[in-house]
């Protein structure tokens, strides 16, 4: 009898192990596909906020200023973002990584404006497609309607980054990238090639997946690595100002005609930031004089008042009377009647 239950329950187990959706299964090897591609990043709300050096921008602020940079890829610090041009192994440089989280769903492109300010709303978003098509990017699709792109890294030439430099209540001085757009650049009319920006992209979506994507930053030590969060956030990078957020929202080759004037109106930016930083600066270190001063002169009071203390209580305690010597103290004897 107990052989015949055994028998039952071995049947039972393999029908109900043979029994799994092939659905599943094939969901299970996609995902461990998905997995070996070095473009892969797949992050919990929880992961979110763990895996960026980047904190919030306060919105209740006493002061702020917006700066927008061109980041030439010709540059040795900008080289980062360019490299590799192809995959290599597991690393990609840094527009085919943001093309394929757009292509996943993981994070959304902006349109690029006339105005060219970023605006991070559901009726700015625009879909792969369109953007591929706008820039006569060479895609099609497979059976599974996943994009296969011709990604366009070597002829991404700049990137545009908006930075936010701001006081908070404690008047600490903190600069915050906020907004990133890759810019394409083709055709030779001339010696210089025509500029497109393609989209802007959210910094805060995009900086969970680039505290996951590590890059190397020198190309005399090739240990030298950091993520791509790091890199933005210790601003590693080096960019020249063209524009500052203005009444008039003009950037600044609109009202400098020569290059010249252009140069000295990005000095005179630079300029006013860092006497601004600096003044703060010499504002906190006079408020750390003035009290170090306060407190040394109350020591001061303070000791110079304590011997006069002392000879007001000496003189206003009152005087002891001598107690009378008593038969014991004068070294007689006592002698006890009983």
């Amino acid at each position: 009898m107990k052989k015949i239950v055994l028998l039952f329950l071995t049947l039972a187990m393999a029908t109900i192990a043979g029994a799994q959706p092939t659905r599943r299964l094939q969901e299970q090897q996609a995902q461990k596909e998905a997995d070996k591609s070095p473009t892969a990043v797949t992050l919990s709300e929880r992961a979110r906020s763990q895996y960026t050096a980047q904190t919030a921008m306060p919105t209740d602020l006493t002061w702020r200023r917006d700066i927008y940079r061109e980041l030439d890829l010709k540059k040795e610090k900008n080289a980062a973002l360019y490299y590799p041009e192809e995959p290599l192994g597991d690393r990609v440089n840094f527009f085919t990584l943001i093309l394929s989280l757009i292509q996943d769903g993981k994070i959304k492109a902006y349109e690029y404006r006339l105005d060219g300010n970023e605006l991070f709303t559901p009726d700015n978003e625009i879909d792969l497609e369109s953007m591929l098509d706008k820039f006569y990017i060479d895609y099609k699709k497979d059976d599974k309607g996943k994009y296969l792109i011709d990604i366009p890294s070597r002829d991404i030439g700049k990137y545009y980054i908006k930075e936010s430099h701001y006081l908070d209540k404690l008047s600490n001085y903190q600069i915050k990238v906020t907004a990133i757009c890759p810019v394409l650049m083709q055709g030779n009319y001339g010696d210089k090639p025509t500029a497109y920006p393609m989209f802007w992209l959210n910094y805060d979506e995009i900086s969970p997946y680039l505290g996951q994507t590590q890059v190397m930053t020198s190309s005399y030590n090739n240990t030298s690595n950091m993520s791509l969060d790091d890199y933005f956030v210790m601003r590693q990078y080096e960019g020249d100002i063209y524009k500052t957020s203005n009444l008039r929202n003009v950037p600044l080759s609109d009202y400098c005609d020569t290059d010249s004037a252009l140069q000295a109106e990005r000095a005179r930016i630079e300029k006013q930031l860092r006497d601004f930083q600096n003044g703060l600066w010499s504002q906190i270190e006079e408020r750390e004089a003035m009290t170090e001063k306060t407190d040394s002169r109350r020591t001061k009071e303070t000791a110079a008042k304590e011997p006069k203390d002392k000879k007001n209580r000496t003189e206003k305690s009152p005087k002891r009377e001598k107690l009378p010597k008593s038969s014991a103290s004068s070294g007689e004897r006592l002698s006890i009647h009983r």
